[in-house]
This record gives structure tokens, C-alpha cells and sequence, in this order.
């Protein structure tokens, strides 16, 4: 590869995190006088444009480098083309649930405050828990990424690169919050996106392919594996971007309904091509005979080994793509996180400068995992796992006809779709230990067998159907009771209409939601669902 110097290497590395520090402190001092309510969300003020350069920033990531590439080998023309729909597609959701769970909760800016007044306490802070370790296993998947990505690209300690990424977000963050977040993301995925670009006619131009091996690899005919990755892909990153606060908080950001759809519209068009130029790569490295390399490499470093057969200022460029990618990934899981739990713990309640600090002494934990270097891929897929289960028995609470649906069955429908995943493996594998095992998918997504495949059907349809299940005990139990005390059997009741505002004081609002001014305080109701 032609490697950069090492003072190149330096140069270009904490250059680009010195603009991103020195921007977003600057935004952050412009914006000193704003509230905690702007700190922590920034509710109908956001036009398309900016929505969609937030939601492509958020959705991409360092890690992309390493996972897209890896498919390209291993499924071929199919895997990738399956993987960037299935991750670009979800975020479409967005624009047609957003508007549904906006008015249903119009001043929340999570999904989490949607379900305490839908289903209650008890099955929020369950969501709540998971939607934390989700954002945090992905901040520790970044930096992990992060810390890979430097190491190989310029032969430099990729710690020092993940401190500093740290030093800098945390900065900007704890001093501006999401509005800063939301800000440097439309200077960072606009630089991404021209960087990326840039990158694809280089290698266009610098790239020599090898027309034996196009045919002799195999990478453009259909597999088994391919085809189970069309079921598998699609439910594990739809359900999972439901975690994904950063997406929610840019969803109640949106001024209009037509902002929404129009900004996700556009940002699903575009990480699709971004995903796909990204995971060609993978086909390339193989196609020129770069990867798998003497002796054979794995897949999920194929874009670095195609890299070492283009120039060094090729190389150069990547490198401030790599930093300028993790560091809006990175800091819009900051201050997701730290939205997340100021108002689903605290009831953002808490100090405005206790806020701050959370956000400091958050990143010390992230870190200390993320130095660990675990395997970027397991991170994700034992997210997608959990929420797999969980999310499809919590969306049926959406309609409005399922209002008997309750926070007993969500949790328990969630719980047991991963019993049910157990279930199967012990069954599948023979054994209980391999059944454990395979909640944690130790043996990756890529398997010739129907493990992952079977653990993906299982967690949904398991969810559904312990759901259901509970939905009937407890109908059995209220109705036995009702007749035991002589009370009116009311689990089948319509609940009366109630203000869906979360915010107190602000109970009334204008009929075109177009209009509608946010409210000016985060003190939350007491306003919740039914848990039984």
C-alpha cells in the first residue's frame, strides 16, 4: 500500500479532528443560551435537506470499512446488494411511522416516551434498557472499528485515534448537545459523501481487474447463503433501527410530516449507493487477486488489502473519510444516548450541567470495551437478535384498533422470542450450551447452515407467539377476577381519549401540526399506559 508518512499519517488524522473540535465548540458557544430542552432534542425546526445529510451520517460509520467489503466475499453481487437495501430501506419507516407516533406523543422525541404512554411504566424502562445497551454496543463497535481501521491503514497505534475521537465529541457534545450534534452531522455527512466520490473514481481510474478471476470467483452467481440473508438482513436492521435514538430524535426534529418523508427519502437513496460503492470494494480486492492474498486473509479486511495496490494520497483520503465517518456516527450516539436516558430515567429532571456530565463520564466505559477490539460484527447481530423480538410485538400497539394490547404482553413477548431462539438452538444443536451460544451468534452470520437463519425466524415468530400467549393469560386471569369480585370485566374496553402531550402545560395545540409551536419546557407528566 502506498502508506502515507508517518507525520502525513498524524497530520491528517488530528488535522480533521481539530476542525471538527474547533466547529463544533464555535456552534456550540454561538448557541450558549439555549435550553434544556433544545440540549436534549430539537423538535419541529428542520427542513429536508438537513434531515437527510443527519440521517445519512447517523446510518453510516467506520464499520462500514470492514462489514460490506466481508459480505461482497463471502455472498457475491447478491449478499451486497441485499445488505445495502436491507440496511438503506429502513429508513423509510421513519418517514411513514414518524408522522403516526408524532401525533400520538407530539412532544416526545424517543420512541421509548411513545411506549410509557401507550403501555406503561414497567414496559418502557424495559425498551429504555434495551435501547441503551443498543447505543452503547454500537459506540463501543465505532471505536473498535475506529481503533482497526487506523491501525491498518497507516501502521499508527489506533488508540491514540480513539482517545482523541473521545476528547472531541465529548467536548462538543456535553457543550451544545443534540443541536450540535445535528449541526457538525450536516458538515460531516456532506464531507462523506464528497469524499466517497472522490474515492470511487480513484479506484475507478487506479484499479486493474483481473477478467479470469471475475469468472472464476463466483461472487456474481446466486448461494444459499445469499438467499437466507434476504429474510435475515431486512428483519435484524429494520427492527433494530427502532433502538437507534439518534434516528428518533432526527425524526421529531423534522419541521413537517413532508420534511420527514422527503429528507428520508433522499438519505435512503443515497446510503444505498454509499453502501454499495463501499461493499464493491470487497469485489474488487477480489477480482485484481488482492484478497484473499498469500496467505489467505479474511474477508472483513479486503477494502485494506485493495488499498495497498492504489497511491498514497488515495490512502490519505480514506483516512480523513474513516475519522470524518466515525465522528458523526459517533457523537449522534452521544447524544442520543444521553437524550435517551436524562428522559426516560430522570424524566429530564435532572441539572442541566448533570446532563454535561454524564455525557463526560459515559465515555470512560465505552472506551475501556471498545480497547478490547471485539468482533464488530457479533456486536451488531446480538443487537439485531434482541430487537428481533422485541419490536414486533411493541409495533402492534400502534394501531389504534389494538388498544387492548398491553405492556405485559410486549415484555413478554420480547423475553420470549430470545427463549424461543434457545429453544430452537438446543433443539438444532442437540445441546443446551450451543443453544446459549447461538443467542449470541459466536459463530457469525455467515454459516453454512440454517442456525442463524432459524435464530432469526424464531425470535419474531417466538415473540409473537409468546406475546399472544400472554395476551391470553392475562385476559383469563382479569376475567376470572371480574367475576370473582363481581367487577366489570373491562379488558376489552375502549380507553377514554387522553392529552397525548408528555410536556406539562402544553395541552393544547393548533389542529395543523404544520404550525404548531414546540413547548418550551421538559418537565415530564405523569401520564402513562397500562402495563396489565
Amino acid at each position: 500500500m502506498g502508506q502515507p508518512s508517518y507525520q502525513a499519517s498524524n497530520a491528517l488524522i488530528y488535522l480533521t479532528y481539530g476542525v471538527f473540535l474547533v466547529t463544533g465548540v464555535w456552534i456550540a458557544w454561538l448557541w450558549r443560551g439555549q435550553s434544556k430542552k433544545d440540549f436534549l432534542a430539537n423538535n419541529r425546526t428542520q427542513k429536508a435537506i438537513p434531515l437527510a445529510l443527519n440521517f445519512i451520517a447517523s446510518a453510516l460509520g467506520s464499520g462500514i470499512l470492514f462489514t460490506y467489503p466481508e459480505i461482497a466475499t463471502i455472498a457475491g453481487v447478491q449478499g451486497l446488494v441485499i445488505y445495502a437495501l436491507s440496511s438503506s430501506l429502513p429508513l423509510l419507516a421513519f418517514g411513514f411511522l414518524g408522522p403516526i407516533i408524532r401525533r400520538k406523543c407530539p412532544e416526545g422525541f424517543v420512541l421509548t416516551e411513545w411506549t410509557r404512554q401507550r403501555y406503561g411504566i414497567i414496559a418502557a424502562l424495559y425498551l429504555s434498557i434495551l435501547t441503551l445497551i443498543t447505543l452503547f454496543l454500537y459506540m463501543v463497535a465505532e471505536l473498535s472499528a475506529l481503533q482497526q481501521i487506523i491501525n491498518a491503514l497507516t501502521g499508527l497505534n489506533g488508540l491514540w485515534a480513539v482517545i482523541a475521537q473521545c476528547i472531541v465529541t465529548t467536548i462538543y457534545t456535553s457543550l451544545g448537545g443534540f443541536r450540535i450534534s445535528f449541526i457538525t452531522d450536516n458538515i460531516q455527512g456532506a464531507m462523506v459523501v464528497g469524499l466517497i466520490i472522490l474515492g470511487v473514481i480513484t479506484v475507478g481510474v487506479k484499479t486493474n481487474v483481473d477478467r479470469r478471476l471475475v469468472e472464476s470467483s463466483g461472487l456474481l452467481g446466486a448461494s444459499l447463503l445469499g438467499w437466507q440473508l434476504m429474510y435475515i438482513l431486512p428483519v435484524a436492521i429494520l427492527t433494530n433501527d427502532f433502538f437507534i435514538s439518534g434516528f428518533w430524535l432526527r425524526t421529531f426534529a423534522s419541521k413537517t410530516d413532508r420534511d420527514l418523508r422527503i429528507g428520508t427519502s433522499i438519505a435512503t437513496v443515497v446510503v444505498a449507493i454509499i453502501l454499495t460503492l463501499v461493499g464493491v470494494s470487497g469485489l474488487l480486492a477480489a477480482w485484481t487477486g488482492a484478497w484473499p492474498g498469500d496467505p489467505p486473509q479474511l474477508g472483513s479486511i479486503a477494502f485494506f488489502l485493495l488499498l495497498e495496490q492504489l497511491p498514497a494520497w488515495v490512502v490519505g483520503v480514506v483516512i480523513v473519510m474513516t475519522v470524518s465517518l466515525s465522528t458523526a456516527a459517533f457523537d449522534s450516539l452521544q447524544s442520543a444516548m444521553i437524550s435517551t436516558g436524562s428522559n426516560d430515567l430522570f424524566r429530564n429532571r435532572l441539572n442541566f450541567w448533570w446532563i454535561r456530565l454524564a455525557v463526560v463520564l459515559l465515555i470512560f466505559p465505552v472506551a475501556v470495551v471498545a480497547l478490547k477490539s471485539p468482533s464488530i460484527l457479533q456486536i451488531y447481530l446480538i443487537s439485531d437478535l434482541v430487537s428481533a423480538s422485541s419490536i414486533p410485538v411493541l409495533v402492534i400497539g400502534l394501531s389504534s384498533k389494538c388498544y387492548w394490547w398491553r405492556g405485559f404482553e410486549v415484555v413478554a413477548g420480547g423475553l420470549g422470542g430470545l427463549l424461543t431462539v434457545f429453544i430452537f438452538g438446543t433443539i438444532y444443536y442437540g445441546n443446551a450450551k450451543d443453544g446459549a451460544n447461538l443467542l449470541l451468534l459466536e459463530q457469525s452470520l455467515y454459516v453454512d447452515d440454517w442456525s442463524a437463519f432459524g435464530a432469526f425466524v424464531a425470535a419474531p415468530v417466538g415473540g409473537l407467539l409468546w406475546g399472544f400467549g400472554a395476551f391470553a393469560v392475562r385476559i383469563s386471569v382479569q376475567w376470572v377476577l371480574a367475576k370473582a369480585r363481581g367487577h366489570h370485566f373491562d379488558a376489552f374496553d375502549r380507553p377514554p381519549v387522553a392529552d397525548p402531550s408528555f410536556l406539562t402545560g402544553t395541552h393544547e395545540r393548533s389542529s395543523d401540526e404544520d404550525e404548531a409551536e414546540p413547548a418550551s419546557s421538559v418537565k415530564a407528566s405523569s401520564l402513562k399506559g397500562k402495563f396489565l
